[in-house]
């Protein structure tokens, strides 16, 4: 399994951005048809939700690929 560590620097990121952010989708299109495959899991739960908020502290996963979102310090 890949695991991808994505430093938010913000309250939250969209989840089609997140997938294009670390490279998993090309385009913020791309990353709304992954999502829409149903083959995103948030914190272990299928998100089909294109535009969910992703916050600091949850995992995402795709095929082999496990996303977590940290949080900046401070």
């Amino acid at each position: 399994m890949q695991r991808i560590d994505f430093d938010l620097d913000r309250e939250h990121v969209e989840l089609n951005q997140l997938l294009k952010l670390v490279g998993i989708a090309d385009s913020g299109g791309q990353g709304k048809a992954i999502v829409a495959s149903g083959d995103v899991t948030v914190d272990g739960v299928v998100e089909l939700r294109k535009t969910a908020k992703i916050r600091a502290g949850q995992i995402v996963r795709v095929g082999d690929a496990e996303i977590r979102v940290l949080g900046v310090e401070g």
